[in-house]
């Protein structure tokens, strides 16, 4: 949660209406969503303000709705498409019932062109613009529970790596 607090911060200072992420490590580091990349979008949408959406294929609704239990983002609406529908015009209904229907919305890093230009052409009052001052600004700078956390695991990665080549000895 503190993260995507972070976020906004961020997407205020850049002039940024909303962050859109799709499967991989940005994600997994906002959300705690492990997913994959796939053909089929699917995509969380963090607003400035406001509560953040899931777009999802129908048929994953169930899985979507697993991984969001216990996270930062449990209570996240869950918009569903089947295959004769338009996921990015979701994306642009989403956007558009949190007040957000021209701005600028930010596209993490690694969410492909087919994604991101579908979002564009189904919302073309919004400007698409890169995220990643957003997901850089976040990732690229610690705070002390991260710092802590990496710690933590460099600690048990040297204690691994002890106990390996004591073991080969």
């Amino acid at each position: 949660q503190g993260r995507i607090e972070k976020a906004r911060r961020l997407m205020v200072d850049h002039g940024t209406n909303a962050l859109m992420l799709t499967g991989g490590t940005s994600l997994v580091y906002f959300t705690d969503i492990r997913w994959g990349l796939s053909e089929r979008l699917f995509s969380i949408v963090v607003p400035v303000s406001g509560q953040p959406f899931l777009v999802c294929p129908a048929f994953e609704e169930d899985r979507a709705r697993e991984q969001l239990h216990g996270g930062p983002l449990e209570d996240t609406e869950v918009l569903t498409w089947h295959e004769h529908e338009s996921p990015y015009a979701l994306v642009a209904d989403g956007l558009r019932a949190r007040g957000i229907g021209a701005g600028r919305i930010g596209m993490e890093e690694t969410v492909r062109f087919v994604f991101s230009d579908g979002v564009a052409q189904a919302a073309p009052a919004l400007e698409v613009v890169s995220g990643t001052p957003v997901t850089a600004g976040c990732r690229g700078v610690k705070d002390e529970h991260e710092l802590s956390l990496m710690q933590l695991a460099n600690e048990v990665t040297l204690t691994a790596y002890k106990a390996a080549h004591e073991a080969l000895e």
